[in-house]
């Protein structure tokens, strides 16, 4: 095996091992084989490529088109010409599914489910980065650069997952990269020994430029993507969201929410509450049966928000406990209340993974293994240690509180801990919220009619339609914004009327969890992702937390809120014409009993029931017109800032001797050359070759100047050209000496009657750029990489086609 194809087999491994941080992202792992096998075969296609030889930018288009091919192959073949070439419909395919996986990232749990749109995602993302390695590390031999693409890789994956192995996936990543790093060294040291140890008579004596020019040069680099490496490894992973918590990201002051005795509990339910709602498939999480005869309002409550800033609704950060055998007894619940006990069994999914346990409220008993701890304020069930709910099976003992509409309009003014607590409202909260509640409340007789009556007027009366595509929002006139468009989702109706209750001087507070689920025909009840939901909670003395329902066709409303009329619809507004909150039953959760095995594998699975008109995503992906031309604008966004660069690269290593250089015949000397030198045509090929060698060596010499500041003067004289370099390029010692025997070289090529070309040269230019970087700034060491001024042959070249071949050949 060549040295070319050691380091392209060291990229791969390289960018495989860093890829393996992503296995605990998925539940099965066989994406990784089949990306494996893809990134053998288009690093294959970058071998035979170089061996060809083609030059560097046409050998990462072969790579990048192989990589297109294959990734057609295994996602889009049916769609595909002939079952290979990437056409419209291919990439409509594409558009489809990468719109898909990237849904699918945001709406399953840690691991999520290997759906195609997100195998395609991980598959082009490691053929994607497995071509920049490639192309950096190989193509253009610059091992360490390549390390960033892989910290790319493996921060999205730490930054996604939190696992317990994230040291173990750090180890490989970097064992990968250290791997790629020395097999570089050795590639190097097998292509420059021959010149370390050949005849050369009179080496560079040490000094500044060589030992400091060169070696330190290299160091520093190493340093400084050593120190950008190590910030992104911290900055990435802090910016990007966790997918740990499942339904609900833990949020609080820890990253787990049992932690101990001091830990607390606080999610972030807004964005992901919303992304359950818009997926298109309603994906089973629980599966349970209960001894209650009616399961209509059987609701599962997962926490509650209770602290409000005018911005948002949070939950307020509580001492966790020791989850005691029987749970205390319920805030405010007298005993004339009607209630009766239900027991219930619970299964939830396994690819259902959250802290916190949905839960009947009030909950008397909770039986279940694993790490739990209970707060008791919210009556909330937290796990620590990193304790989920994915597969977990409990039972539950609640009650079921069933209050008349007389004890709640008959209830005592609420203790003044509760009121001082729950009524609490921010001085930022919009003017206009309060007046609309008092307006919509407008000849209540108590707090229960003016619960009432904000319920019926979201519901019914006040003209509010359910929509889920609109956005969460925050801020303090979130509130004042959703009661002027009427528009909005559960969150929308259950924080606006929580807020409003508490103007009026209701305690409130906003459950959030599960709506009752779907019977199903064995008897038990699915409870899906669409079923995600919240509600306002009202305080009433003697009877406690209190369910509302005020999102329209949504739920069940609670027969204690039917009891009395709703005269609080707002003046001159009449109802929506609204769908039967009871009539339209949930789709049924995608499950065992939705859809045959057999239809599965053929695919003839249909959702139940089709979304309405506008609730859901746009059905069609975007256009194959679109893709491509994003495509291509992101293409030339990430490839045209490194053309010049990319240039000087190839063109400087063709010149000190690089891959593709091969001896030619004798010619006259370049156009650059003085007046009334000798032609070579007198030279065997051998010696023209070397002398040609040493033209282009002073070509890269002028060219480096140049890229620091010097432009090239072809009015001197080699000699006198090399003095002005070292002169303003403020060269000393092995540099200025390097400088003279690349000038002396080139004119005893050029002059000599018979040239004796010396060996050496292209050391001799390396030393000499080392010195003109090490004494330039920041700025011009900067500028001088990414846009040498010396690019400008490539712009005069492109200007004039046939001129640029001619140039290219005699710079090469």
């Amino acid at each position: 095996m060549t040295g070319r194809a050691r380091l392209t087999a060291s990229a791969a491994v390289a960018t495989l091992a860093a890829s393996c941080a992503m296995l605990p992202l998925v539940d099965k792992s066989v994406w990784i084989l089949q990306a494996a096998f893809l990134l053998a075969l288009q690093s294959t296609a970058g071998v035979l490529a170089r061996r060809v030889p083609l030059p560097g930018p046409l050998t990462v288009a072969v790579q990048a088109l192989t990589g297109l091919l294959l990734l057609t192959v295994a996602f889009a073949g049916e769609q595909a010409v002939a079952g290979l070439l990437p056409g419209p419909e291919a990439f409509h395919e594409f558009g489809q599914l990468v719109q898909e996986g990237a849904e699918d990232v945001g709406r399953y749990a840690i691991p999520a489910p290997a759906t195609a749109g997100i195998r395609l995602l991980l598959v082009g993302g490691v053929l994607v980065v497995g071509l920049a390695v490639d192309a950096v590390a190989v193509t253009y031999r610059s091992a360490a650069p390549a390390g960033l693409p892989l910290l790319a890789l493996y921060s999205v994956a730490a930054g996604l997952g939190q696992g317990e192995h994230g040291r173990l996936w750090f180890l490989a990543a970097a064992s990968g990269y250290l791997l790629l790093l020395l097999t570089e060294g050795r590639e190097r040291l097998a292509r420059w020994g021959r010149v370390l140890s050949g005849g050369r008579t009179a080496p560079p004596a040490p000094g500044p430029a060589t030992a400091g020019g060169g070696r330190l040069a290299r160091v520093r680099t190493g340093r400084r993507i050593g120190a950008l490496a190590l910030g992104i490894a911290l900055a990435v992973p802090a910016a990007l969201p966790s997918m740990q918590g499942g339904l609900f990201e833990p949020a609080g002051r820890g990253a787990d929410p049992g932690s101990g005795p001091g830990g607390t509990t606080s999610v972030k339910p807004l964005v992901a509450l919303q992304d359950s709602l818009n997926q298109p498939e309603n994906r089973e999480l629980l599966r349970l049966r209960s001894s209650a005869e009616n399961t209509r309002d059987l609701y599962l409550r997962i926490v509650a928000l209770d602290r409000f800033d005018g911005a948002a609704w949070q939950t307020t950060d509580r001492p966790l406990m020791e989850l005691p055998a029987a749970l205390p007894a319920p805030p405010g619940l007298a005993a004339g209340v009607r209630t009766s006990r239900v027991d219930t069994s619970l299964t939830a999914s396994d690819g259902y993974a959250q802290n916190y346990l949905p839960l009947p409220y009030p909950a008397e008993e909770v039986r279940t293994e694993g790490r739990w701890r209970y707060e008791p304020e919210g009556r909330v069930l937290a796990g620590e240690r990193g304790q989920t709910t994915r597969g977990v099976r409990y039972q539950v003992s609640s009650l079921q509180v069933e209050p008349t509409a007389a004890q709640l309009a008959a209830a005592p003014a609420p203790p003044e801990e509760i009121l001082r607590a729950y009524t609490r409202v921010p001085s930022s909260l919009p003017p206009v919220v309060a007046q609309t509640a008092r307006k919509v409340t407008a000849g209540s007789a108590n707090a229960y009619q003016q619960a009432v009556m904000l319920q019926d007027w979201f519901s019914v009366g006040g003209g509010f339609q359910y929509d889920t595509q609109v956005a969460s929002g925050t801020g303090a006139e979130a509130v004042a914004r959703f009661l002027a468009a009427k528009r909005g989702f559960c969150i929308h109706f259950s924080f606006s009327m929580a807020a409003m209750a508490r103007t009026l001087g209701i305690p409130a507070r906003v459950a959030v969890g599960f709506m009752p689920g779907t019977p199903m025909a064995d008897g038990s009840v699915s409870v899906g992702s669409k079923d995600a939901h919240a509600w306002p909670e009202l305080y009433f003395e003697g009877v406690g937390w209190t369910r509302f329902e005020p999102t329209p066709s949504r739920g069940t409303t609670p027969e204690y809120t039917v009891a009395e009329p709703s005269p609080g619809a707002e003046p001159g507004a009449g109802p929506a014409p609204l769908p039967d909150r009871t009539a339209v039953p949930p789709s049924v959760p995608k499950g065992t009993d939705a859809c045959p095995p057999a239809q599965k594998r053929l695919g003839e699975c249909r959702s139940p029931a089709a979304p309405a008109e506008g609730s859901g995503p746009a059905s069609g992906g975007p256009s194959a017109g679109t893709v491509a031309g994003v495509a291509v604008a992101a293409l030339a966004v990430l490839v045209l800032p490194l053309l010049p660069m990319l240039w000087r690269r190839r063109v400087r290593a063709r010149r000190l001797g690089g891959p593709g250089r091969r001896a030619r015949p004798a010619r006259p000397p370049s156009p650059g050359a003085a007046p009334g030198a000798a032609p070579l045509v007198d030279a065997d090929a051998e010696d023209a070759a070397a002398a040609e060698r040493t033209l282009a060596a002073w070509r890269e010499l002028t060219d480096s100047a140049w890229d620091y500041g010097i432009p090239p003067d072809d009015s001197r004289s080699p000699r006198g050209a090399a003095a002005r370099i070292v002169t303003a390029g403020a060269l000393q010692g092995a540099a200025a000496e390097s400088a003279g025997r690349v000038a002396a070289a080139v004119e005893q090529v050029l002059y000599a009657p018979r040239p004796r070309p010396m060996p050496g040269l292209a050391e001799d230019v390396e030393c000499v750029r080392a010195g003109l970087h090490a004494a330039a700034g920041r700025g011009a060491r900067l500028r001088a990489v990414l846009l040498p001024r010396s690019s400008a042959r490539l712009l005069r070249g492109l200007a004039r086609p046939g001129s640029f071949a001619r140039r290219r050949s005699a710079a090469a």
